[in-house]
């Protein structure tokens, strides 16, 4: 039983699912049908809404300044109110009394214009919550229309028959019966949510101290360490050299005879590292298996991309699968399909990698580190006898591909130009977007780059010293491998070339794999184009893949040609699509993005079928308002707030 289906029986056990006799237009949506003329409330949107609703929470509560108003009208709840505030450190008796009184939110700054019936009494809050939580919509208290009166965010519990007037003026509604059991569970959901931030932000406040007292016993030696720190920085290229960057258009096109390059294609063998896991996208298992397109996932991708070349050149191509711990017995479940196909799959379980760190310190346990691949690579040749067998069976070259690029391509082309010229270690490079803006013949200019200029993976803040990404795709001649193992040449603790010199360690890290490349004789850049590195690292990612921008063939991502802009559109997708379940329901089909340069989602926003989008489209819906993109829309350079800008 898979951990959705768990949850989904949970939330039937508390009868979250039994409507109303009516079900209202606006509701329907939520709804999965009628039963014994009573309305069904579909689990799996709950869910969502549910999913939502923390994560909004959560974003709230890592502010230690955030205020939260619980507003329950129904006695039976009082209890699971008072224990859920109490945990959180929030209880108040007063507000819990005082909200009862119209004008609480709206009129706090005069309260001396309420009176009781004896005297007059000032109740008003000091300042308006950041959210207000509604247990029970449905006894439509004064506080909704206070609250959406100051635009303040409001998370509720909403039934199958609210009136719209009521339900448009909520930003997170929760379509659930409100049982007993339902509301304990959706109050101890919040409890859990808010105490997990509230540990995040005492864990990284005890960080900072500590970094702050080293920092302190430091400050004798810092004249020392900035001269070593800029002594290093202007040594970084002549410590790690420089290389050959040729364009894709520069080579030679391969042979139009197919027994040449049947003889080519005999002699590589393809390794795909498959270490990642999609937790970070709310996927449970390898990132691999995420579906990109027509069904099909990155692993499917590059199993049918061999097999096709297989088929048609009559090669032998093998796939070595590189996977770890945890994402090994998943992909060979996936693999099962293949068992009769033409392709040789051997998968392997490697090591665990150096997990990344956050930059609060901490260790991300769904992502590893952007390790060196060819480092990992050349440790398993040298420390297994798979060299040995892959050089008895004829095989010359490897192409190492990561588990993030799913655009990568076994090219013929390429592996023409390694064979031609004996070339021993070949990267594939693309130029960033701030170097194409600055140079337009960036992507045909050949010549020697230092590697201090490629970025393994490009930083957010630092874009201009960087002239080309690492796409990750590396080829490498085994008879070379041979020589440096024979040689004793080969010795992987010496492979990293960061130091710890603080300033130094981060610029070497980002740069590319220069502690591979360093150790052959003749090594190349070729410089593809940016449609070649494509990376599953967000659901903004997997709108691309999955729109009209791109296609398959025969295991290969294709690039529409009426994309005129030779880099993929910027696309930034709110929280409400961070998870590929939330990502998925918000869409009714992937909209059309040929014309797109850039989308930004925000909020609650729902896209409905054939939607095109061009050029410079913001979708950015207000506090309280659901945004639904209408079957058909055409959205060219617009900026949306409200359904009236539609």
């Amino acid at each position: 039983m898979t951990l959705h289906s768990i949850i989904i029986q949970k939330l039937l056990t508390t009868n979250a699912h039994i409507g109303r006799r009516v079900a209202a237009h606006h509701l329907k949506i939520y709804t999965y049908g009628m039963r014994n003329q009573i309305s069904i409330i579909d689990s799996d949107k709950t869910l969502i809404c549910l999913r939502n609703a923390a994560s909004f929470i959560s974003h709230l509560a890592r502010d230690k300044n955030a205020r939260f108003m619980f507003v329950n009208t129904n006695p039976l709840f009082d209890e699971i109110v008072e224990q859920m505030t109490k945990k959180m450190g929030i209880y108040s008796p007063r507000d819990n009394i005082m909200w009862r009184m119209g004008g609480f939110l709206t009129n706090s700054h005069s309260p001396k214009k309420f009176r009781s019936r004896n005297k007059k009494v000032c109740f008003g809050p000091i300042q308006p919550p950041d959210c207000v939580v509604v247990l029970d919509t449905e006894r439509k208290s004064s506080v909704i229309l206070e609250a959406d009166r100051l635009q303040v965010p409001i998370v509720a519990l909403v039934d199958s028959n609210m009136p719209w007037e009521i339900y448009k003026k909520i930003a997170y509604p929760v379509p659930a019966n409100d049982s007993v059991q339902f509301v304990y569970l959706f109050c101890n959901i919040i409890t859990k949510t808010f105490l997990l931030e509230k540990k995040k932000l005492k864990a990284l406040k005890g960080h900072i101290r500590k970094d702050e007292r080293e920092l302190s016993t430091k400050e004798s030696s810092k004249e020392i360490l900035e001269s070593v720190q800029s002594k290093n920085m202007s040594n970084i290229s002549s410590l790690i050299g420089e290389v050959l960057v040729v364009p894709y258009q520069n080579l030679a096109p391969a042979s139009n005879d197919i027994a040449e390059i049947k003889n080519l294609l005999d002699k590589i063998v393809v390794v795909k590292f498959n270490d990642t896991l999609g937790t970070a996208l709310g996927f449970n298992g390898p990132k691999s298996l995420i579906g990109i397109r027509d069904g099909l996932t990155s692993l499917d991708l590059i199993v049918n991309q061999i097999q096709s070349l297989n088929l048609t050149y009559g090669c032998h191509i093998p796939l070595v699968l590189m996977n770890t711990i945890r994402t090994h017995d998943d992909s060979l479940k996936a693999l099962e399909k293949y068992s009769t196909s033409n392709v040789d799959i051997l998968p392997l379980s490697q090591g665990e990698h150096p997990q990344k760190k956050s930059s609060s310190g901490q260790s991300s346990a769904d992502e590893l580190y952007p390790s060196d691949h060819a480092a990992a690579f050349l440790s398993l040749m040298k420390s297994s006898g798979t060299l040995d067998v892959l050089l008895s069976q004829g095989k010359e070259y490897v192409h190492v591909v990561s588990s993030d690029n799913v655009a990568a391509a076994v090219d013929p082309r390429i592996m023409s130009h390694l064979s031609q010229n004996n070339i021993e270690y070949c990267m594939e490079v693309t130029p960033t977007t701030s170097y194409l803006s600055k140079s337009k013949m960036a992507s045909q200019q050949q010549g020697k780059f230092e590697l201090a200029e490629i970025a393994r993976a490009l930083p957010k803040d630092s874009t201009e010293k960087f002239k080309f990404i690492d796409t990750r795709s590396l080829w490498v001649n085994l008879k070379a491998i041979r020589r440096l193992v024979d040689t004793n040449a080969l010795k992987i603790e010496n492979l990293s070339i960061s130091k710890e010199v603080e300033g130094d360690q981060m610029v070497l890290q980002e740069t590319a794999a220069g502690s591979t490349i360093q150790l052959f004789d003749k090594a190349i850049s070729v410089n593809v184009p940016q449609f070649r590195v494509v990376q599953l690292n967000a659901t903004s990612d997997l709108l691309l893949l999955q729109s009209d921008l791109y296609s398959t063939s025969e295991g290969v991502l294709v690039r529409n040609t009426a994309q005129a802009n030779p880099a993929n559109p910027c696309i930034e997708l709110g929280p409400e699509f961070e998870k590929v379940s939330d990502f998925q329901c918000r869409f009714k089909s992937i909209p059309s993005i040929v014309g797109l340069d850039s989308l930004k989602v925000a909020g609650d926003v729902w896209f409905g079928a054939d939607v095109v989008l061009k050029g410079r489209v913001s979708i950015v819906a207000k506090p309280g308002v659901k945004l639904e993109i209408p079957d058909g829309a055409v959205l060219e350079n617009k900026d949306i707030n409200d359904p009236s800008d539609i």
